[in-house]
């Protein structure tokens, strides 16, 4: 299954070990199922572990090399403006340029969507729960 995780479930998982979050990721590493992650996606979580969580230089280094290792980069070719959060619309674009099956958040907005073209738009403990 493609998966498409929100920026709030890779700051979970790197902030919080042991984490709901940090399971998903596993879950991705243990190739259960396959993460899609664009670079700006990449941006706005390092910038999110930077400037809200002080994350040193080296923990950002560190952060944007795991991300790069362990999913697909896309580049998404269509700009989305759905939600009025851009970061969001970022996520969108990112499911919709590869086919995801699944964005994976916490945002109650996007899940309010329930599902935009297809792709379902589930929380954390659904994800975990289907994945089971």
């Amino acid at each position: 299954m493609k998966v498409v995780f929100d920026t709030n479930i890779f700051i979970s998982a790197f902030i919080f070990p042991e984490s709901q979050a940090e399971k998903a990721i596993s879950r991705i590493a243990e190739g259960i199922d396959t993460l899609l992650i664009s670079k700006p996606i990449i941006n706005e979580v390092l910038s999110v572990l930077s400037r809200k969580f002080s994350q040193n230089a080296e923990a950002i280094s560190r952060a944007a090399v795991y991300l790069s290792e362990l999913a697909i980069i896309v580049h998404p070719q269509k700009a989305v403006h759905i939600l009025k959060d851009e970061s969001d619309n970022r996520i969108l674009e990112c499911a919709i340029s590869w086919g995801a099956d699944v964005i994976v958040t916490g945002d109650k907005k996007m899940l309010e969507l329930d599902e935009y073209l297809g792709i379902k738009i589930i929380s954390l403990k659904e994800y975990l729960l289907e994945r089971g």
